[in-house]
Parts: C-alpha cells; structure tokens; sequence
C-alpha cells in the first residue's frame, strides 16, 4: 500500500471544503483574540465556533499559542501568558468536517511591532515558494524541506525543522502513513500532504507558524 493512497470515502471536493472552512474558523477565531486574553480563553471560543458550525471531532488538538509560546513545537506545552498589546500568535486547527480532515495555521499580530509584521509576512511568503517549487517539480518531502530551509533563511529567520508535515486526506490518514513529509522519498502527490512552516526569529524570541494544503485545486 503506498503511503500516499486514499480511502474508500475520499472526495476530493469535500476535503477542499473541509479546508475552506477550516481557513473560516481559523480567521472567524482571530476577531476575538485580544490583549488580555489567554490561550485557555482562545480555546474555549474555538469551542464554541466549532459548535456553532456542527463540528463534533478534531483529529487533532487546536493549537492556539500566544508570545514565546509561538516557539514551540506541536507537542510541547505552553507556559501561562496572558497576550500584551503589542504581541504576537497563532491558531492552528485539525477539524474533521464531512468525514475529511482539515488543517490549517496561521500566525497573527496585534499592535504596531514591525519585526511582529516581518515574521507574519515571511511565513506567507515561505510557504508560498516551497509551494511553487512544489507544483513545479513534485519533489519529495525531503527536497522540499531543504529548499524551505534555504528559503527560510532568504528572508532572515530560521526554520525549524523538526515542526514539519504530515498526510491528510479522510479520516483518519494515519492507516497510509503516520510520519512526516520531511521524511517521504517519493515524489509528493497533490492533496495528500500538509506543508508546515515554522519560522524562528534569530534571538528566539518569538516565531511564526504557517500551514496549509498541497494542491493545485483553487482554494478560498
């Protein structure tokens, strides 16, 4: 079985709505996010986002990471912050609409600091590069993450590599494949995989997390 198949239930119309929606979300979320708030605040208004558009199953845990905590890898934990004016986070959400599996991440600012700006732009434009050499050449996931870091380091920051891709497709996509896409050798099919990118800021401050589909479908 190759680790880029998908189920019997696979449509390729409901996982880019699944995406959609999941962009939504992420975005909806963000308007609440304010000074003052913490990350267990930001997690129950998802709660209450994901009630509201009948969403009963996340195939994983939202991350939502505020200040230093946006240096952090999927699996660490938070420290307590409460966000300041002048701050920096992200959301990162895995849904499960329609029996398809979403995943998206985006990192924000509020205030007016402009390294803040720089690192919200950079993640955008990152992933936008690997995307294009992606469509371009279908490399493996490895070819793609040594082209990121390279990128990465074009715009002043580092990229971390240990917080890489994954598969997605319909739930749940771990009977193809349970690692990452930093480590698939083969050639990367479009819809089947994530592209994480998480930058770093030099003196470690702060970072910026961005993630979304592999595909050549438009998206919203």
């Amino acid at each position: 079985m190759s680790i880029q198949n998908f189920g019997n239930k696979f449509d390729l119309t409901k996982l880019i709505q699944a995406r959609n929606l999941a962009k939504d979300i992420a975005y909806e979320l963000r308007t609440y996010i304010k000074a003052g708030m913490t990350e267990a605040h930001a997690h129950e208004i998802y709660k209450g986002i994901c009630l509201k558009h009948d969403i009963q199953k996340q195939w994983h845990p939202a991350k939502l990471r505020f200040g230093p905590n946006t240096l952090l890898n999927f699996k660490d934990k938070s420290q307590d912050y409460i966000l300041k004016e002048n701050d920096i986070f992200f959301i990162d959400i895995g849904p499960v609409i329609n029996d398809h599996e979403a995943d998206f991440g985006e990192t924000f600012f509020i205030g007016n600091n402009t390294e803040h700006e720089k690192i919200c732009l950079a993640q955008k434009q990152v992933f936008d590069e690997v995307k294009d050499y992606w469509m371009k050449t279908h490399k493996t996931g490895e070819a793609l993450y040594d082209f990121a870091k390279t990128v990465a380091q074009n715009y002043g920051f580092d990229l971390n590599m240990d917080q890489d891709g994954h598969r997605i497709g319909d739930f749940p996509h771990q009977v193809h494949y349970k690692g990452s896409l930093k480590e698939v050798s083969e050639s990367i099919v479009p819809n089947a995989w994530i592209l994480e990118i998480h930058l770093w800021d030099r003196d470690r401050k702060f970072g910026a997390f961005f993630e979304d589909l592999l595909t050549d479908e438009p998206l919203t």
